[in-house]
């Protein structure tokens, strides 16, 4: 049964559902996690990034991507873009889902939870200071990082002369895990396009108790910047000849 497209699906599931899982905990009222602050967030999403990846990979994909502008920067990198769209389509499907276990999960906090932005926040990204074009080059360098920099993990140069492939999901957290300490203020760094709009579609159709809309006019800058960020980064690593 297992398959590559079902391997981007359950990673991506997982992904979400333990990082906005831990934001869910951090914001939420009367969560035993609350006010844990943005380290708690940061370190959560890239533990999550690891067991994304290590589902992923079990389930089917070896490419674990679990990330559109992943899928993008790696099918630029390697010129084949035969599992571009199912992936895609997998991702997205599995972060809405995610989004909607954390639901499920946090049930009578919602309730508790005045702030209608801490709601929405659960579940996709919120701007620091909303400039639209600030934000798109924010989430476009950070991204631009991720992409670049795994690239880098798993080129043959690394690959060559250390155990990047054993520890790629732990490496690949790690760096999850600094993009969003050194620069996830912004943004809250959504580095992913599923990530984000999947959540943010589950916000939009859930009856979540005083809910605000899910920001549709931001809702681009999560998919686009990123989209942008690991396009130049797949380009410049097909340059350089990772």
């Amino acid at each position: 049964m297992a398959s590559p497209v079902l391997g981007e699906f359950l990673g991506t599931f997982v992904l979400v559902l333990l990082g906005d899982g831990i934001v869910a905990g951090v914001l939420l009222k009367g969560s035993k996690a609350e006010n844990a602050g943005w380290g708690a967030i940061t370190a959560g999403w890239a533990f999550a990034v690891m067991a994304g990846v290590f589902t992923a990979i079990a389930c089917g994909s070896s490419d674990a991507h679990i990330n559109p502008a992943v899928t993008l920067g790696f099918a630029l990198k390697s010129g084949n873009y035969s599992n571009v769209g199912p992936y895609m389509l997998a991702q997205l499907a599995g972060a809405f889902l995610g989004a909607v276990a954390v639901w499920i999960h946090y049930g009578p906090h919602w309730r508790l939870t005045e702030q209608k932005d801490f709601k929405l926040g659960t579940f996709c990204t919120i701007p620091a200071v909303r400039q639209p074009m600030a934000n798109l080059v924010s989430e476009a360098i950070g991204t631009f990082v991720l992409v670049f920099v795994v690239a880098a993990i798993f080129s043959s140069r690394v690959g060559a002369t250390g155990p990047a492939a054993a520890l790629g999901p732990y490496l690949v957290g790690s760096l999850v895990w600094g993009i969003g300490l050194s620069l996830g203020g912004t943004t809250g760094y959504a580095i992913n396009p599923a990530r984000d709009l999947g959540p943010r579609i589950a916000h939009a159709v859930l009856p979540i108790p005083g809910k605000r809309d899910s920001d549709w006019g931001y809702a681009l800058i999560p998919v686009v910047g990123p989209l942008v960020g690991g396009a130049v980064a797949g380009v410049l690593a097909k340059t350089i000849g990772f």
